[in-house]
């Protein structure tokens, strides 16, 4: 069974349908990058499986289970499912160390030590081990963002969600953090992103989902759909972003 299945999923803000019976699955290991032109209903369609936005209609299973959207269901399903956003969303006023282990501790509830050593593996993981005392402020963009992905990873997580990670960073440090991605990819991290970095979906992903207009437009493998789109939309979006 797929690690996670979404069945119809809608989502209407006020008149406007950002979401329009979607249905995919991802298989545990598979690497899915979500592409599509701004307002094509990518973002939300994240906030919906990690249960941040509550869909008008369809189903979210994960783990072959259908997900339960109480205050309980969604704190347990958050603790498998990790999300970064494109901006970090640190604590300015807290460590590296405490960004990573507050979630353990609190969510968790593991002992503060445990949760030490878990932030230091996965600040291990993404090479900023040596960043544990440094205070938000005193990093990169791209440093922070790194941060962000262990702050989620230390959780350890069956599924991660990444939002346009890279899109307010700088372009000198966007390379850093893909080549973060790339090696959870090829650790094998069950990963759906979304993203504008098409030559990185290429050569990394297993498969390509193009959105547009609220609906799941076309996908199938990365190179294939990338070299040979076979919509009229894809091939026009495509075009956009690679002149």
């Amino acid at each position: 069974m797929p690690v996670l299945a979404l069945s119809g999923i809608s989502k209407r803000f006020g008149r406007h349908t950002a979401l329009d019976d979607v249905s995919l699955s991802v298989e545990a290991g598979e690497v899915v990058a979500i592409i599509g032109r701004s307002g094509s209903g990518k973002t939300t369609l994240l906030r919906c499986i990690n249960g941040l936005e509550v869909p008008d209609q369809g189903d979210v299973f994960f783990d072959d289970r259908h997900v339960d959207r109480s205050r309980a269901g969604l704190q347990a399903l958050r603790r498998h499912i990790g999300i970064v956003f494109q901006n970090y969303n640190l604590f300015p006023h807290l460590s590296v160390e405490r960004n990573i282990t507050l979630g353990l501790t609190e969510a968790k509830g593991l002992p503060l030590a445990d949760a030490k050593e878990q932030a230091r593996v996965a600040l291990r993981q993404v090479g900023l081990e040596d960043k544990l005392a440094a205070m938000p402020a005193q990093l990169s963009g791209g440093q922070q963002q790194r941060v962000a992905i262990a702050r989620s990873l230390a959780m350890q997580p069956r599924l991660m969600l990444f939002d346009e990670i890279t899109s307010a960073l700088d372009p000198e440090l966007v390379g850093e953090v893909l080549r973060v991605l790339e090696q959870l990819a090829s650790d094998g991290m069950t990963m759906l992103l979304v993203t504008h970095e098409i030559g990185f979906a290429r050569n990394v992903a297993n498969r390509i989902v193009f959105m547009h207009e609220g609906r799941l437009w076309e996908e199938g493998p990365a190179r294939d759909t990338l070299t040979a789109p076979r919509t009229r939309e894809l091939q026009s979006f495509l075009s956009a972003v690679l002149h």
